[in-house]
This record gives C-alpha cells, sequence and structure tokens, in this order.
C-alpha cells in the first residue's frame, strides 16, 4: 500500500492518500482541510481518487470531506454511526477550534467493528476503537502492515479524552484490546506527528506501560 501524507491546517493533521499499487485506486483518509491544496495534489499526481474514509468527526480530520466528495463525486465512508453528533455539532467544533463556518454533513456510509474496505485490490479491516470519541475506528491494511489510528495512539501518547463523551479506559481498552494484538512491526500512521510501530509503543509508550494515565 502507498501511502501519500499531507499535513494540513494549523493542528497538522496527517491527511493520508492511500493508493492500490496494483490497480491504482485510491482512497483519501481524513481530509481536515486545505481543499485546494488537496485537490491540486490529486490531479498533479493523476491520482484515481474513489472515496474519502473517515476515521472520526472531529473537524480538523473532516473539515474538506464534504468539499471534496462534492468536487470529485465520491463517497464519504465512515465512521462509525456512534459519531454522529460530532457530524450534528459540526458548526459548533468550527467557532470551537477557530475554523471557517461550516454546515453539519453526514457520511454516505457508516462502519461498524469487522466490515472490510477495499480501495482496489487492498483490503482495509475496520476496527472500532472508541475513547478518543465514541464512534472512532481504525483502518488495518494487514499485507502491508500498516494502521491508519486517527486520534487513538500516536508516538509516546494517546489520544485526548477531555472532549464531550471521551473516555479514558475506553480508550486505553481499545489500544490493548484492537491494536496491541498486531504485530509488533505493524506500522502506525497517526493523525497527527510522527508515525510509529506497535512494538515501539508496548515498550515506550508511559500511557500503556503503567507510567501515567
Amino acid at each position: 500500500m502507498r501511502v501519500i501524507t499531507i499535513p494540513v491546517t494549523p493542528f497538522q493533521q496527517n491527511c493520508r492518500i492511500i493508493v492500490c499499487p496494483e490497480t491504482a485506486s485510491a482512497a483519501i483518509v481524513d481530509p481536515g482541510g486545505d481543499v485546494e491544496v488537496l485537490l491540486n495534489l490529486i490531479a498533479k499526481e493523476q491520482l484515481k481518487v474513489e472515496q474519502i474514509l473517515l476515521t472520526h468527526g472531529h473537524l480538523d480530520h473532516v473539515g474538506a470531506a464534504d468539499q471534496i466528495r462534492n468536487a470529485l463525486g465520491i463517497k464519504i465512508i465512515g465512521p462509525h454511526p456512534d459519531e454522529q453528533f460530532w457530524f450534528d455539532a459540526l458548526p459548533m467544533q468550527a467557532q470551537m477550534f477557530g475554523f471557517a463556518p461550516i454546515q453539519s454533513f453526514y457520511p454516505d456510509q457508516w462502519l461498524a467493528e469487522g466490515q472490510v474496505v477495499a480501495v482496489g485490490n487492498l483490503k482495509l479491516q475496520v476496527l472500532h476503537c472508541p475513547g478518543h470519541t465514541p464512534g472512532h475506528v481504525v483502518f488495518h491494511e494487514p499485507q502491508s502492515g500498516q494502521l491508519l489510528v486517527g486520534d487513538v495512539l500516536f508516538k509516546g501518547s494517546i489520544g485526548r479524552t477531555d472532549f464531550p463523551k471521551g473516555d479514558a479506559p475506553t480508550l486505553l481498552a481499545s489500544i490493548k484490546d484492537k491494536l496491541f494484538v498486531l504485530d509488533d512491526s505493524t506500522h502506525v500512521l497517526s493523525g497527527h506527528g510522527e508515525n510509529t510501530t506497535i512494538g515501539n509503543e508496548k515498550r515506550t509508550n508511559p500511557f500503556l506501560s503503567g507510567r501515567f494515565g
């Protein structure tokens, strides 16, 4: 799986474009903003973006999704339906985070634990990982050993749980029960900051070793 990373907005959210090397089909994951930057890159690279995948409903991850959906005539897939209240609250989120005004919009399809999303010949396994938000999902591509985790897990840290309906014990359980059972070599592609691996976070992440949290 080829992955193109484009940090967007002042929040430097890692928007990812994933590409199937066999078919050139692509999906854009968590387009949080900077619509023109993303559309220009898609055009320049001649990428066949066929869908938008969302890990959760925070504005810094979804801010450009509706405009890109309309511009390219594609569908928004995910996250889990427990995330709907964050999509209802998009206008409030814009005020809270200092974004330009935005109207509520919704995915074309919600996702659930155990579903598989196809991007060309790639098969992304959907893991429901609540805690940062209640409807957060993670996308696992086992063939390349890559894991798109949104704001669940970071290098040396974990997602915030102080937003509405966040819950720290639930987040820790999601990480330990859903992510830490994967191979240690699995590459973790986080929503902000550097990439890491499952093994590295097992060994060194202070929030999961009992030192913090």
